[in-house]
């Protein structure tokens, strides 16, 4: 395993990065509908002294089902009140209403690695995006199973581990990774890492997984997807985003897009198109993810 260390070149992020107010709050809760949620929630906050910015709310029916709220806020001093915030919510509400919930601070960008093997479309947009200060995150680590992209990502001032991944090697390989990984990143993104990922590392990795699928899934699967694509004569190409599961390709989806081709289009144009649609898709799941805007509820997911 070797690293890339950054440069006295590295570039400097946006200046308008990293620059939410420290006292805007997010809570994020989840539980069975019934009458109140809403009105125990917000009195909640306002007896603490938060200023409610935003709130947005789902029923997945009008009786009996599963109720989704993500709520914006401002508390002076939340910082330091968290965790007392935590545990009153967690006694004068969440038991209740058999709730699950999350608070996070807007201030705290989410640590996040990126694993990529030669393909760098993905990668290096979601770099750039971060430092414009379009996703609010700090960038851990890149991880690839290649040396090839280190270079182009030297210039960012983020670490970069080869790791050689091989179906011969596969456990030794993510054993080196869940070393690197685990206690240090809230959040891994697959921009386009072509290894399978199996179940006891997402047991064991401790932060959710998100990657990017070169289709509306499951069609044109395995090697070769955007000539299968042409010898079908598709008329729609397109990408999805979603959380990994240990069904593969086959967990709660986050994002989707198409773009619209015909006969005109070579393979290779829509190897191009399709990589924009790839950036575009994972670029809004993940920034959707690190904003907390993502609920699942079994094998989908509520977006607000």
């Amino acid at each position: 395993m070797t690293s890339a260390a950054p440069t006295t070149s590295t570039l400097p992020r946006s200046p308008h990065a990293g620059k939410e107010d420290v006292d805007h709050g997010r809570l994020l809760v989840q539980c069975p509908d019934k009458p109140g949620i809403v009105a125990a929630v917000s009195t909640f906050l306002t007896k603490a002294g938060a200023n409610i910015v935003t709130l947005d709310q789902h029923s997945t029916a009008e009786e009996g089902g599963s109720f989704f709220q993500r709520t914006e806020f401002h508390l002076a001093g939340l910082p330091a009140a968290r965790d007392e915030l935590e545990r009153g919510f967690a006694i004068e509400v969440a038991e209740q209403f058999g709730m699950e919930f999350r608070f996070s601070e807007a201030a705290k960008p989410k640590r996040v690695a990126i694993l990529a093997s030669k393909a760098d479309h993905c990668l290096l947009d979601l770099l750039w995006r971060d430092r414009r200060g379009e996703l609010d995150m700090q960038v851990a680590m890149v991880i690839s199973n290649h040396p090839d992209l280190a270079d182009q990502v030297r210039p960012f001032g983020v670490p970069y581990f080869h790791v050689p991944a091989t179906r011969a090697n596969r456990a030794e390989a993510e054993q080196r990774i869940l070393d690197l990984l685990r206690g240090n990143v809230d959040l891994v993104v697959l921009a386009r890492y072509m290894q399978i990922i199996t179940p006891g590392f997402l047991t064991e990795v401790g932060a959710p997984l998100i990657n990017i699928h070169h289709s509306f899934l499951p069609a044109f699967i395995g090697a070769g997807p955007y000539q299968k694509a042409k010898d079908r004569g598709v008329k729609l190409i397109g990408a999805t985003a979603h959380y990994v599961t240990a069904d593969l390709d086959e967990g709660p989806i986050i994002e989707q897009d198409v773009v619209r081709v015909d006969h005109r289009h070579s393979a290779g144009d829509l190897v191009r198109l399709g990589a924009d649609v790839e950036r575009a898709v994972l670029s809004r799941a993940v920034r959707w993810h690190l904003e907390d805007r993502v609920a699942r509820h079994g094998n989908t997911t509520i977006v607000f």
